[in-house]
């Protein structure tokens, strides 16, 4: 009978080591920032497919991003109320989306309505 435990041990050993491989590598990644007039800038990068990264919405922005197929430029609004204060920051993208190249620069008026106009992408 020890001899059979020790057959089972082993198998199960290798059985969890086979199951357990590597994460699968992201469809899609992004460097995202935010630059304001100052030049004060902020950057977050996102991995969609499966949704990761140090966005502080990645579930949020990586479905902003399947609705809009990865074009930064048909990226769905939030509904949500924004100042009118005027404090334009610069929003940069660089990555790609399901390996297709993705390079995307704009300008928004403040950092409320770089969130609300990118569906959330530019929220951070």
């Amino acid at each position: 009978m020890p001899m059979f435990a020790s057959t089972s041990l082993a198998a199960c050993t290798v059985a969890a080591l086979c199951t357990g491989g590597p994460a699968p590598a992201p469809q899609s990644s992004f460097e995202l920032s935010l630059t304001d007039t100052r030049g004060a800038s902020s950057s977050v990068r996102l991995q969609c497919g499966p949704a990761q990264g140090n966005h502080p919405q990645v579930d949020a922005a990586c479905s902003a991003l399947e609705r809009a197929d990865g074009d930064f430029s048909r990226l769905p609004m939030k509904n949500q109320l924004c100042t009118m204060i005027h404090s334009p920051v610069e929003a940069q993208a660089r990555g790609h989306w399901h390996g297709e190249p993705v390079e995307f620069t704009t300008e928004y008026s403040n950092r409320c309505v770089a969130d609300a106009h990118s569906g959330g992408v530019f929220a951070f």
